[in-house]
Protein backbone atom coordinates (compact mmCIF):
# COMPACT_ATOMS: atom_id res chain seq x y z
CA UNK A 1 0.00 0.00 0.00
CA UNK A 2 1.37 3.54 -0.79
CA UNK A 3 2.62 5.39 2.01
CA UNK A 4 1.20 9.04 2.41
CA UNK A 5 0.40 11.69 5.24
CA UNK A 6 -3.18 12.19 5.66
CA UNK A 7 -3.76 16.01 5.33
CA UNK A 8 -6.72 15.78 7.79
CA UNK A 9 -5.44 14.20 10.71
CA UNK A 10 -4.53 16.17 13.74
CA UNK A 11 -5.15 19.37 11.79
CA UNK A 12 -8.31 19.35 11.11
CA UNK A 13 -11.43 19.49 13.51
CA UNK A 14 -14.69 18.42 13.15
CA UNK A 15 -17.43 21.47 12.90
CA UNK A 16 -20.46 19.54 13.89
CA UNK A 17 -20.29 15.43 14.86
CA UNK A 18 -23.50 14.02 12.69
CA UNK A 19 -22.87 11.80 10.25
CA UNK A 20 -20.97 12.90 7.19
CA UNK A 21 -21.57 12.39 3.75
CA UNK A 22 -18.74 13.00 1.40
CA UNK A 23 -19.68 13.90 -2.28
CA UNK A 24 -16.72 14.62 -4.38
CA UNK A 25 -16.55 16.07 -7.67
CA UNK A 26 -14.33 15.79 -10.23
CA UNK A 27 -14.49 18.08 -13.31
CA UNK A 28 -13.20 18.30 -16.46
CA UNK A 29 -12.23 21.47 -17.28
CA UNK A 30 -10.30 20.95 -20.51
CA UNK A 31 -10.15 23.61 -23.72
CA UNK A 32 -12.93 21.73 -25.22
CA UNK A 33 -15.32 22.53 -22.05
CA UNK A 34 -14.98 25.91 -23.20
CA UNK A 35 -17.70 28.33 -23.43
CA UNK A 36 -21.69 27.09 -23.41
CA UNK A 37 -20.55 23.80 -21.43
CA UNK A 38 -18.46 25.38 -18.77
CA UNK A 39 -21.13 28.21 -18.24
CA UNK A 40 -23.91 25.50 -17.48
CA UNK A 41 -21.60 23.70 -15.20
CA UNK A 42 -21.04 26.91 -13.21
CA UNK A 43 -24.73 27.43 -13.14
CA UNK A 44 -25.43 24.05 -11.88
CA UNK A 45 -23.25 24.22 -9.64
CA UNK A 46 -24.00 27.17 -8.22
CA UNK A 47 -27.80 26.04 -7.88
CA UNK A 48 -26.11 22.74 -6.00
CA UNK A 49 -24.57 24.92 -3.56
CA UNK A 50 -27.56 26.99 -2.63
CA UNK A 51 -29.61 23.71 -2.66
CA UNK A 52 -27.78 22.30 -0.29
CA UNK A 53 -27.09 25.07 2.06
CA UNK A 54 -30.82 25.31 2.11
CA UNK A 55 -31.52 22.29 3.76
CA UNK A 56 -30.56 22.16 7.17
CA UNK A 57 -29.59 18.76 7.84
CA UNK A 58 -28.11 18.19 4.26
CA UNK A 59 -26.00 21.41 5.11
CA UNK A 60 -24.60 19.76 8.44
CA UNK A 61 -23.87 16.63 6.86
CA UNK A 62 -22.41 16.87 3.43
CA UNK A 63 -19.23 17.72 2.49
CA UNK A 64 -18.25 18.53 -0.66
CA UNK A 65 -14.67 18.60 -2.39
CA UNK A 66 -14.08 19.73 -6.12
CA UNK A 67 -11.24 17.98 -8.08
CA UNK A 68 -10.48 19.53 -11.47
CA UNK A 69 -8.48 18.53 -14.72
CA UNK A 70 -7.02 20.33 -17.49
CA UNK A 71 -4.13 21.89 -17.62
CA UNK A 72 -2.99 20.54 -14.17
CA UNK A 73 -5.41 18.37 -11.55
CA UNK A 74 -6.00 20.59 -9.03
CA UNK A 75 -8.32 19.93 -5.71
CA UNK A 76 -9.71 23.78 -5.67
CA UNK A 77 -12.24 22.89 -2.70
CA UNK A 78 -11.30 20.35 -0.02
CA UNK A 79 -13.79 18.47 1.77
CA UNK A 80 -15.84 20.69 3.89
CA UNK A 81 -19.66 21.96 4.69
CA UNK A 82 -20.87 24.02 2.23
CA UNK A 83 -21.29 26.61 4.92
CA UNK A 84 -17.72 27.16 4.98
CA UNK A 85 -16.76 28.07 1.54
CA UNK A 86 -18.00 29.56 -1.38
CA UNK A 87 -18.84 27.73 -4.95
CA UNK A 88 -15.67 28.72 -7.08
CA UNK A 89 -16.10 29.70 -11.06
CA UNK A 90 -14.64 27.31 -13.29
CA UNK A 91 -12.58 28.17 -16.52
CA UNK A 92 -11.95 26.19 -19.60
CA UNK A 93 -7.95 25.16 -20.66
CA UNK A 94 -5.77 22.29 -21.57
CA UNK A 95 -6.11 18.47 -22.20
CA UNK A 96 -8.19 15.68 -20.53
CA UNK A 97 -5.35 14.15 -17.06
CA UNK A 98 -8.71 12.24 -16.53
CA UNK A 99 -7.13 9.34 -14.77
CA UNK A 100 -5.02 11.57 -12.65
CA UNK A 101 -7.99 13.32 -11.22
CA UNK A 102 -10.21 10.33 -10.66
CA UNK A 103 -7.37 8.68 -8.72
CA UNK A 104 -6.82 11.96 -6.33
CA UNK A 105 -10.35 11.76 -5.32
CA UNK A 106 -10.19 7.57 -4.47
CA UNK A 107 -7.04 8.83 -2.46
CA UNK A 108 -8.92 11.54 -0.84
CA UNK A 109 -11.58 9.62 0.11
CA UNK A 110 -10.30 6.71 1.63
CA UNK A 111 -7.84 9.79 3.88
CA UNK A 112 -11.22 11.51 5.07
CA UNK A 113 -12.53 8.43 5.96
CA UNK A 114 -9.88 7.75 8.10
CA UNK A 115 -10.12 11.43 9.74
CA UNK A 116 -13.70 10.66 10.48
CA UNK A 117 -13.02 8.09 12.06
CA UNK A 118 -9.96 9.07 13.83
CA UNK A 119 -12.53 11.88 15.33
CA UNK A 120 -15.52 10.03 15.84
CA UNK A 121 -17.76 11.46 12.67
CA UNK A 122 -19.86 8.79 11.47
CA UNK A 123 -20.16 8.51 7.74
CA UNK A 124 -22.72 7.05 4.97
CA UNK A 125 -20.55 5.76 2.04
CA UNK A 126 -18.55 8.68 -0.18
CA UNK A 127 -19.64 9.42 -3.86
CA UNK A 128 -17.74 10.63 -6.31
CA UNK A 129 -19.23 11.82 -9.13
CA UNK A 130 -16.93 12.73 -12.67
CA UNK A 131 -18.06 14.79 -15.17
CA UNK A 132 -16.13 14.87 -18.59
CA UNK A 133 -16.70 15.66 -22.75
CA UNK A 134 -13.89 13.75 -24.11
CA UNK A 135 -11.07 11.33 -23.90
CA UNK A 136 -8.14 11.01 -21.22
CA UNK A 137 -5.04 12.29 -22.48
CA UNK A 138 -2.92 9.08 -23.53
CA UNK A 139 -0.39 8.74 -20.78
CA UNK A 140 -3.46 8.31 -18.82
CA UNK A 141 -3.94 4.31 -17.14
CA UNK A 142 -6.89 4.01 -17.86
CA UNK A 143 -6.59 -0.02 -16.74
CA UNK A 144 -5.48 0.49 -13.63
CA UNK A 145 -8.27 3.05 -12.76
CA UNK A 146 -10.71 0.62 -13.83
CA UNK A 147 -9.29 -1.72 -11.79
CA UNK A 148 -9.12 0.63 -8.59
CA UNK A 149 -12.99 1.52 -9.09
CA UNK A 150 -14.36 -1.69 -9.34
CA UNK A 151 -12.49 -2.82 -6.60
CA UNK A 152 -13.35 0.42 -4.17
CA UNK A 153 -17.01 0.03 -5.14
CA UNK A 154 -17.18 -4.12 -5.01
CA UNK A 155 -15.65 -3.06 -0.90
CA UNK A 156 -18.29 -0.56 -0.77
CA UNK A 157 -16.02 2.40 0.24
CA UNK A 158 -17.31 4.51 -2.08
CA UNK A 159 -19.91 4.95 -4.94
CA UNK A 160 -19.04 6.19 -8.75
CA UNK A 161 -20.76 7.87 -11.01
CA UNK A 162 -20.01 8.99 -14.55
CA UNK A 163 -21.40 11.52 -16.55
CA UNK A 164 -20.47 12.22 -20.13
CA UNK A 165 -20.95 15.39 -21.38
CA UNK A 166 -21.72 16.11 -25.60
CA UNK A 167 -18.37 14.46 -27.63
CA UNK A 168 -17.57 12.25 -24.52
CA UNK A 169 -16.42 8.98 -25.52
CA UNK A 170 -18.49 6.17 -24.05
CA UNK A 171 -16.96 3.36 -24.64
CA UNK A 172 -14.04 4.65 -22.90
CA UNK A 173 -16.00 5.59 -20.07
CA UNK A 174 -17.37 2.99 -19.89
CA UNK A 175 -14.17 0.99 -19.34
CA UNK A 176 -13.42 2.43 -15.97
CA UNK A 177 -17.09 2.26 -14.51
CA UNK A 178 -18.12 -0.21 -12.64
CA UNK A 179 -20.31 -3.06 -14.58
CA UNK A 180 -23.27 -1.67 -12.25
CA UNK A 181 -22.89 1.37 -12.79
CA UNK A 182 -22.29 2.89 -16.51
CA UNK A 183 -21.86 6.24 -17.28
CA UNK A 184 -25.10 8.34 -17.61
CA UNK A 185 -24.95 10.65 -20.91
CA UNK A 186 -26.09 14.20 -20.57
CA UNK A 187 -28.91 15.45 -22.69
CA UNK A 188 -27.46 18.85 -24.13
CA UNK A 189 -26.50 20.65 -21.67
CA UNK A 190 -28.72 20.05 -18.75
CA UNK A 191 -26.05 20.42 -15.79
CA UNK A 192 -28.70 22.25 -14.11
CA UNK A 193 -31.64 19.29 -14.21
CA UNK A 194 -28.25 16.96 -13.26
CA UNK A 195 -27.31 19.00 -10.26
CA UNK A 196 -31.10 19.32 -8.94
CA UNK A 197 -31.26 15.37 -8.89
CA UNK A 198 -28.02 14.90 -7.20
CA UNK A 199 -29.08 17.62 -4.94
CA UNK A 200 -32.45 15.30 -4.06
CA UNK A 201 -30.17 12.10 -4.43
CA UNK A 202 -27.85 13.47 -1.42
CA UNK A 203 -29.80 15.17 0.38
CA UNK A 204 -31.95 12.06 0.34
CA UNK A 205 -29.37 10.52 1.95
CA UNK A 206 -28.63 12.51 4.72
CA UNK A 207 -32.10 12.30 6.00
CA UNK A 208 -31.70 8.76 6.24
CA UNK A 209 -30.49 6.21 8.90
CA UNK A 210 -28.43 3.26 8.32
CA UNK A 211 -30.14 0.37 7.24
CA UNK A 212 -32.67 1.94 5.24
CA UNK A 213 -32.86 1.13 1.43
CA UNK A 214 -33.13 3.92 -0.96
CA UNK A 215 -34.34 4.48 -3.97
CA UNK A 216 -33.08 7.78 -5.84
CA UNK A 217 -34.73 10.60 -7.97
CA UNK A 218 -35.44 9.49 -11.51
CA UNK A 219 -32.97 10.60 -14.05
CA UNK A 220 -35.42 11.07 -16.61
CA UNK A 221 -34.66 15.03 -16.36
CA UNK A 222 -31.27 14.88 -17.48
CA UNK A 223 -30.08 11.33 -19.35
CA UNK A 224 -32.34 9.19 -21.44
CA UNK A 225 -30.52 6.20 -19.35
CA UNK A 226 -32.00 4.79 -15.96
CA UNK A 227 -29.24 4.02 -13.00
Amino acid sequence: MENYINPFINVESPDNFEQKCLCTLVLDVSGSMSGAPINELNRGLREFYNTVRQDFVASQRLEVSIITFGSQVLMIQTPALTENFTMPTLVADGSTPMVDAVRMAIKQTQQRKEWYKTTGQPYYRPWIILITDGEPDHDQDMETLSKEIRKGVDNKNFLFYAVGVQGYNHKKLASVCHPSTPPLPLQELRFSEFFKWLSASITMVTHSKDGDKLQLPSVNGWTQMEI
